[in-house]
């Protein structure tokens, strides 16, 4: 079906940068909204920005000015730039897409997390 991958993650200084990556691949048809999530230790996951297919973004509060997400449609890959992080942002951060697919020759869709990738900001 549909498989969201991402990379990127990893250890940073406090104020420091990372570019996360994912990238669905499979029998796609169109990618819909995509978006990042992350989860603290014990914490629920929220919200931290997604775009739709013809490039409007939103942000949640915190990471406004910050971070940026952006989009290759063609190799149905989002990114997202994180820039001047904080501990406080130190989580597991996923990909999440709405997807339409083909499967056994009808049109289905759905919505696909990727496995996680995580990111650690030292104080």
């Amino acid at each position: 079906q549909v498989q969201l991958v991402e990379s990127g993650g990893g250890l940073v200084h406090a104020g420091g940068s990372l570019r996360l990556s994912c990238a669905a691949s499979g029998s796609i048809i169109r990618i819909n909204v995509m978006g990042w999530y992350r989860q603290a230790p014990g914490k629920e996951r929220d919200l931290v920005t997604t775009i739709t297919s013809s490039g409007t973004t939103n942000y949640a509060d915190s990471v406004k000015g910050r971070f940026t997400i952006s989009r290759d449609n063609a190799k149905n890959t989002v990114y997202l730039q994180m820039n001047s992080l904080r501990p406080e942002e130190t989580a597991v951060y996923y990909c999440n897409a709405e997807v339409e697919y083909y499967s056994n020759g009808y049109w289905r869709k759905s919505n696909y997390w990727g496995q996680g990738t995580q990111v650690t900001v030292s104080s």
